[in-house]
């Protein structure tokens, strides 16, 4: 090697330590210590951020005389020295291993005084993270072995079928269009809704008047299909029979009807939708082409040799069901008529559900604004939103013992469309007429 060859290694050299240390030591920094309430499995290395920018380091991490987490950081320039307010939290960017684990911190207003070195921010200023064992603990035994359960029960459902599923969800994105349009033609034209429903609900209160002759007609039928169903001899028994079966047929048929008039309206509001019935027909042709073996086999299925295995054995237990089903009719029209306050109250909160469901596939995503994968993080009301007296708007933290409050929805009565800020034409709370809910009840903030 020449002396030139020599002299020019030993620049580049030279300057490649130059450009390592001036971008590894990032131009010094201060350090300062967090106290943790636990370290949530931080080790010494992991990230220290601010708006998902990596600014330090841990350095080091001891435990305290009252058994809490220390935490010493170091923050570098020009992102120290940190000022009075802020707050630290440990993240952690996924679930597939414990070393994922970050400090963010949110620095306070500039214009605070600033924090000296080796500064401490006690437990009322910082926030240790929720780890997924630390959730499954506050399960009781019997809630955690049913969750148990349910995942490896799920995992022998979908095993050996991972592309199926794949070519499944290609139909997820249409399923919710689909079901947002429903949703959108029903609460449009809510006035025949109604009506086909109250229409529905005086049949099946006509049916149910009428369920001691449906029983009678039933009994009898049951009668006559026996009596089919034995040797030959036995047919001048249903012949027998059948006049009885005739009477109270007649009887059904005239009480009849009343219930015929009752259906008037709900044809009349189904007319609308016979317009593409044509189409639908023609699409239909396919499928009775296809159940043409189906029907070619009925005779196997209404009457085959042995006991239990064909429709005449189930037809004979009808009169046990007749028993057990009579009094449902009963208890069904009195559910409806229950049920029709809650549809009523439920009624005004249709334009909130159909806001979700129209929204619901822009409002996810797969990364997260740090840009790491999405992941579920529960937080339970870890800040409350503040205004200083100076009109500054700042997140403030919630002492640990009162963070839980925030689950609590018990004591919430809030209107349609007080999810959101109030809008200024006061379109929204909405209070429903005789509507029980609190328009005072709305999300704090801007």
């Amino acid at each position: 090697m020449t002396v030139a060859r020599g002299a020019a290694l030993a620049a580049l050299l030279l300057v490649v330590a130059v450009v390592a240390i001036v971008l590894l030591s990032g131009g010094g920094g201060e350090q300062y210590r967090l106290v943790f309430q636990t370290a949530g499995q931080l080790v010494r290395g992991n990230d220290v951020q601010i708006g998902g920018r990596r600014v330090g380091s841990v350095e080091s991490i001891e435990l305290t005389d009252n058994n809490l987490a220390e935490v010493k950081i170091s923050v570098k320039e020009p992102y120290a020295p940190l000022h009075e307010g802020t707050t630290a939290t440990i993240r952690l960017s996924s679930l597939s291993s414990v070393a994922n684990r970050y400090i963010e911190l949110s620095p306070g207003p500039n214009n605070a005084p600033k924090l000296a070195a080796n500064s401490l921010l006690g437990v009322e200023r910082t926030t240790s993270v929720v780890d997924i064992d630390q959730l499954f603990n506050t399960f009781d035994e019997r809630t955690r072995r049913g969750l148990q359960d349910l995942i490896q029960g799920s995992a022998t459902q979908y095993a050996g079928r991972t592309r199926e599923i794949g070519e499944a969800s290609k139909y997820f994105s249409p399923f919710l269009s689909s079901t947002n349009n429903l949703v959108r033609e029903l609460s449009s034209d809510t006035a025949t809704l109604e009506q086909a429903l109250v229409s529905t609900s005086r049949v099946m209160s006509s049916v149910a008047e009428r369920r001691d002759e449906l029983s009678a007609l039933i009994g009898s039928l049951n009668t006559m299909m026996g009596a089919i169903a034995t040797e030959n001899s036995g047919l001048a028994e249903a012949l027998d029979e059948l006049p009885g079966t005739l009477r109270e047929a007649n009887v059904t048929f005239v009480d009849l009807r009343s219930t015929l008039d009752d259906l008037d309206p709900l044809v009349n509001a189904s007319k609308p939708a016979t317009k593409n019935l044509a189409r639908f027909f023609a699409e239909f042709r396919p499928l009775v082409d296809e159940a043409t073996p189906t029907f070619t086999d009925l005779s196997e299925f209404v009457n085959t040799a042995g006991p239990n295995n064909d429709i005449t054995d189930i037809v004979r237990q009808l009169p046990k069901l007749q028993q057990v089903g009579s009094p449902s009719f009963k208890h069904s029209v009195d559910a409806m008529r229950q049920g029709q306050p809650v549809v009523d109250f439920f009624r005004p909160y249709t334009p909130d559900l159909v806001g979700w469901l129209r929204s619901f596939g822009q409002a996810t995503a797969n990364y997260d604004a740090n840009g790491h994968y999405a992941r579920a993080l529960p937080i339970f009301g870890a800040f409350q939103y503040a205004q200083n007296a100076d009109g500054s708007q700042v997140l403030n933290p919630v002492s640990p013992s009162q963070r839980l409050e925030g689950i609590r929805g018990d004591d919430r009565r809030r209107c349609p469309g007080a999810a959101s800020q109030a809008r200024p034409d006061g379109s929204n709370p909405y209070v429903a007429p005789g509507g029980d809910c609190d328009p005072a009840d709305t999300p704090t903030g801007p």
